[in-house]
């Protein structure tokens, strides 16, 4: 991959030049898809590029590629959507198309173009206003243009005699900058009093939360000089209104994009002086974010105060006559751009408006049976959160959601608000919020006093509910489609990076991190043999890799869950109660009370309690069910209290139904992988007998990845009494159809020799044999032989060569020459008449037998032949047999750079005497 980034400026021609013929998206109603001339005005910021070669791994290199490159420039908003397009243009230019895939993304101020060009041009170039068929959603190929459609704001294709250009145009969603709003002329003595000169301080924090910037009226404001005040925290000088119930601190409102409100801050004299500030969060051309804070002094405040929106009726008469919208009257201006944002602020300014304690909102799930928490105030929000109740609870019309309702006192209705229990809340007020008739969540407020509200403030409430049900539910949704593009875009990769191994270990430990922490804090995977093996806790991930050894001695303590084949994610408690009782055991042991009372456990005891603390919240346990079996099964957990969302689980379900398909492939593979070398390993001879008087060295090479056994092969074997049988065989072709011939050919040799036959007879008859397998038969050339050492130390070989290489004889003096004549193949022809040679060798010569794969060694259209292997050869003199059939093979390695692409054997057999030294 190359890639390169160019500074911002104009783009007078982006993408590739030629003719264009862009598309845009078909609008309902539109016969055909309307032509857009290119603009070629617009300002490109910034410019990023990258190539990619046509193989399978450069789609999620180009993923990776346009992730990087919009985060860098701030557009998270598009991100999802941008590589889940290129992934498919992508897949479509080095897959389908087989060419370089060219990635351009541009900048402009609205938003990204993305252009993806292949090498790919001979497709029809589309006609201005004929119609476009996407075709179905179902077929392999053609569906990038059909996401660029759904998801793109423009998209089109453009052709060049060597380049087809995909590109599409993804704007940023709109913001909100702001409610502008005017007053009406006053009188001077009904004007806002304010000293002589209104002095507004200026205060800059950094991304710590210290001081970095202290204007003048702000020294004479507090007293404070801006040396003194400079890199020093804000939290040492803002008094802060610790309201009971408020969730928000100073730290916290320092982190919002904007805050307005009251609090003080101590001046050099120790007193506090009460200040109206407004707070906006910034960030340098750098990127680091800092807060500005404006400050004045609270009479002060109209300064910087925005005003908020009445209605009409109440405003005095306003001329335009136009009533402000009651949701911005309740959540305030401008309201939070983002769901969590916009329900926070609902919580808090419900529990202010019925001056209550505490306040929550739940949504509804999609079938309306369960409330899940999203938002409280003045509760323990960090156990609440997405914590699930269900619709109808408890007795009487108080356990609904359905409609308002007003407890005087929960002690007396216990469980009919199963979210304050335990909280102290006595009085609660709770309505429901309705879209269409439909519900879609509920708003509380609670007291900690009974009797705190009647029918009139659920009214009121009610109001407030029904003025922000609707923005509440859009927001909602906009959260949800978020969220599924992201699943999307994590799913794509997900199934990448699965299918890129086969390898079992390998495919856990993926399980694992694709898991961790992204959804959820710790996984366990357990895997099944079979149906009748117990589960087996094969993996364990936790986010912290401190807690990993706690967790799996956990787990291993507890019995594994049961291999359910429903699908979906069902609640597994064992782990968070064994983790609570032995919690409870070595606190008890640690304060010296074993088997005494049990008294409040302390936190922080060790290894027990913080495993505990790990597996404390809630766990699920999805099924791993492939081929319909279940094959495992993948254990989700949060740490104490923490439940999991709704959307999480589903998209947990999506990913287990993929990583079980993947574990279940790298088991297959490795299960036909065994089977497949211990079947190769049989057709391999046991071992090389010892001979006296001789030295004997084999090395055997076969051709393709993962092959123990090929087309060549060899044997050295005892045929009687101080006789013995050697052959050196090549079959036609490489793979499991030629070995399957030479195990016919390796076990013939042994039985017909072992008869007593000569060579030539031995030969002739497994002629016959191969010739009956019809089909199957495939022709074979073999150099047989039998080897009989003398007493005068030289060696008597018979050797009849049928169509194989010939042996070569290397001599003392160096001298090498063939030790045989050449005769016809075996497989070809019926009858054969074939005839035997013998060779003496004497002490120090060597009988070199070598398969084709050697001597027809090439590189480029050299080839090492006959003549350079006995130039080889020759430099073998004095060496054993096993240096000499090393040296041959290290000389043909070398010959050539690529990886050996047919099967080679090499026999060395020497008459031991004089060594080189």
């Amino acid at each position: 991959m190359t890639t390169g980034v160019i500074p911002g400026g104009h783009n007078p021609e982006p993408g590739p030049t030629g003719e264009r013929m862009p598309h845009q998206r078909q609008q309902p109603g539109q016969a055909s898809p309307h032509v857009e001339t290119r603009s070629r005005s617009s300002v490109i910021t910034a410019r990023a590029a990258a190539s990619f070669e046509p193989v399978g791994r450069s789609v999620a290199t180009a993923r990776s590629f346009v992730r990087d490159t919009l985060q860098g420039w701030g557009f998270a908003d598009v991100v999802d959507d941008a590589v889940v397009l290129t992934s498919e243009l992508v897949t479509n230019a080095v897959v389908h198309a087989g060419t370089h895939a060219d990635v351009l993304c541009l900048r402009t101020e609205d938003g990204v173009r993305i252009e993806v060009a292949d090498r790919y041009p001979e497709r029809e170039v589309p006609l201005q206003g004929s119609a476009v068929t996407m075709g179905s959603p179902d077929r392999e190929g053609g569906r990038g243009l059909q996401l660029c459609a759904a998801l793109a704001a423009r998209w089109g294709v453009e052709y060049t005699p060597t380049h087809k250009n995909v590109w599409f145009q993804l704007d940023l969603p709109e913001r909100p900058v702001g409610t502008r709003a005017a007053g009406p002329s006053l009188p001077a003595d009904l004007l806002p009093l304010a000293d002589g000169r209104v002095r507004v301080a200026v205060v800059q924090i950094d991304r710590k939360g210290s001081i970095s910037a202290w204007n003048e009226d702000a020294e004479e404001i507090f007293g404070h000089t801006a040396a003194e005040v400079t890199g020093k925290p804000l939290t040492d000088l803002a008094a802060w209104p610790h309201t009971p119930g408020t969730g928000t601190g100073i730290a916290e409102a320092l982190q919002l994009s904007r805050w307005e409100g009251s609090y003080g801050i101590r001046g050099a004299d120790g007193r506090v002086t009460p200040v109206y500030a407004s707070h906006l969060r910034v960030r340098d051309t750098g990127g680091e974010p800092s807060t500005v804070c404006l400050l004045v002094r609270d009479h002060e405040r109209a300064v910087l105060q925005t005003p908020l929106r009445v209605p009409a009726s109440d405003a005095g008469g306003a001329s335009d006559g136009q009533s402000s919208d009651p949701f911005e009257v309740f959540i305030g201006s401008p309201a939070p751009d983002d769901l969590d944002g916009l329900l926070q602020r609902t919580v808090e300014r419900a529990r202010d408006m019925l001056d209550g304690d505490s306040a929550f909102l739940l949504l509804a799930t999609d079938d309306e049976t369960e409330l899940e928490v999203r938002a409280s105030t003045g509760l323990p929000s960090a156990r609440q959160r997405f914590a699930r109740v269900p619709v109808e609870a408890g007795p009487g019309r108080y356990g609904s959601a359905r409609m308002p309702a007003v407890h005087d006192d929960l002690a007396a209705v216990p469980g009919a608000v199963p979210l304050l229990a335990g909280t102290g809340m006595r009085s609660v007020v709770t309505v429901p919020l309705k879209v269409e008739g439909r519900l879609t969540g509920s708003l509380g407020v609670a007291a900690e006093a009974p009797g705190r509200y009647s029918n009139e403030e659920a009214l009121r409430l009610q109001f407030a509910a029904d003025r922000i049900a609707l923005a509440v539910e859009s927001a909602r949704l906009g959260e949800l489609e978020r969220l599924r593009r992201g699943s999307l875009s994590f799913l794509v990769e997900a199934s990448d990076l699965l299918a890129g191994t086969l390898d079992r270990d390998q495919t856990l430990a993926l399980m694992a991190q694709m898991t961790v922490p992204t959804l959820a804090t710790w996984c366990a995977v357990y895997t099944i043999a079979d149906q009748a093996s117990e589960p087996y806790l094969s993996y364990v991930l936790h986010e912290d890799e401190e807690l990993i050894d706690g967790i799996k001695s956990l787990l291993s303590k507890v019995p594994p869950p049961d291999p359910v084949p429903t699908p979906g994610a069902r609640v597994w408690t064992v782990p968070g109660e064994h983790a609570h009782q032995a919690a409870l055991r070595s606190s008890m042991r640690s304060l010296g009370l074993a088997g005494g009372p049990t008294r409040q456990v302390s936190s922080g005891i060790g290894p027990t309690l913080a495993t505990a603390s790990a597996v404390g919240g809630e766990t699920v346990v999805l099924p791993l069910v492939a081929r319909n079996r279940v094959i495992g099964m993948l254990t989700l957990g949060k740490p104490t209290d923490e439940h999991f969302r709704q959307e999480i689980l589903e998209l947990a379900e999506d990913l287990s139904r993929r990583a079980a398909l993947a574990l279940d492939n790298a088991r297959l593979y490795s299960e036909r992988t065994a089977i497949s070398q211990a079947l190769q390993r049989s057709l391999l001879p046991p071992g090389t007998p010892h001979i006296e008087g001789m030295e004997v060295e084999v090395i055997y090479r076969a051709a393709g990845e993962g092959n123990e056994v090929g087309g060549d092969f060899y044997d050295v074997f005892p045929i009687a009494d101080n006789a013995y049988g050697f052959a050196i065989g090549d079959v036609c072709g490489t793979g499991p159809n030629a070995a399957a011939v030479t195990g016919l050919a390796r076990h013939a040799l042994r039985l017909l020799a072992r008869e007593g036959l000569s060579g030539p007879a031995v030969l002739e008859r497994l002629n016959s044999a191969i010739l009956d397998e019809g089909d199957r038969s495939r022709f074979l050339t073999l150099l047989y032989g039998e080897m009989r050492p003398q007493e005068d130390g030289s060696a008597e070989m018979k050797v009849v060569c049928a169509g194989h290489p010939l042996p070569l004889r290397l001599r003392q003096d160096g001298t090498v020459e063939a030790a045989a004549e050449p005769q016809p193949l075996l497989g070809v022809i019926e009858d054969l008449e074939l005839y035997e040679q013998t060779v003496v060798l004497d002490p120090g010569d060597v009988l070199l037998c070598v398969t084709d794969g050697v001597t027809e060694r090439r590189e480029g259209t050299r080839m090492l032949g006959d003549d350079g292997l006995a130039d080889v050869l020759t430099t073998c003199t004095g060496l054993t047999a096993g240096a000499v059939a090393a040296r041959i093979m290290r000389a043909v390695e070398r010959f050539a750079s690529d990886a050996p692409s047919d099967d080679m054997a090499i026999l060395a057999m020497r008459v031991p005497g004089l060594q080189k030294d």
